[in-house]
């Protein structure tokens, strides 16, 4: 502001600068990139499986916390992954990230439930069809991909969330600490819960 005389004095003043994140803790592997996953499972004799839908039913109990990355893509519910949704993501993490201070792991294997189905056309009866793909079978609450290094969570988002836009079950983008604070707040909503009728009631009651 002008001062005595219209005459602006300068003034010092102190700015706060926020620290940058400390990654002296984060190693980057021999092999940044996401592998290649066989679109097909090396076994000496293929079986043709049953549907068992309770493989994508209710929340997962493996993978579901981070261990090697900062940032990943939950899954919110349960699906199928084929082959192709492995190599679209393969590629579209591997063409965002830099090898040299980033990297990516898998957190779900590679397919192996075989999903067979008859041709177009075919007559019912004739028994069970050849195999026509392997999936693999995801539950909600299960980390699908990891992504770590020298980076923040606003590098990182864009990609991820195109990535969850295009799986077949709903996915979100997520780090640590709002992974923690998900938990937290579903948490949070199990405690404030004034309903005495509740799921986990009804089904230890069998009512």
């Amino acid at each position: 502001p002008a001062g005595a005389g219209g005459v602006a004095v300068p003034r010092a003043g102190l700015k706060k600068w926020t620290l940058p994140p400390d990654y002296s803790g984060i190693t980057i592997p021999e092999k940044p990139k996401l592998k290649f996953m066989d679109k097909v499972p090396a076994v000496p004799k293929v079986r043709r499986e049953p549907r068992r839908l309770r493989d994508i039913r209710g929340p997962s109990q493996v993978a579901t916390d981070f261990t090697q990355g900062q940032y990943g893509i939950l899954a919110l519910g349960g699906g199928y992954l084929h082959w192709g949704h492995f190599e679209m993501i393969r590629l579209t993490i591997g063409r965002s990230i830099d090898p040299k201070s980033m990297f990516a792991v898998w957190r779900v294997p590679a397919p192996y439930k075989s999903v067979t189905r008859k041709s177009l056309g075919h007559r019912m009866g004739g028994g069970k069809g050849p195999i026509d793909r392997y999936v693999t079978a995801v539950k909600s609450g299960r980390l699908v991909v990891e992504v770590g290094g020298r980076c923040e969570f606003g590098e990182v988002r864009p990609f991820l969330d195109r990535v969850a836009q295009k799986l077949p079950f709903p996915a979100v983008a997520v780090s640590r600490e709002s992974l923690q604070e998900m938990r937290r707040e579903e948490e949070q909503r199990r405690l404030d819960n004034q309903n005495p009728w509740t799921f986990e009631r009804v089904v230890t009651s069998n009512m």
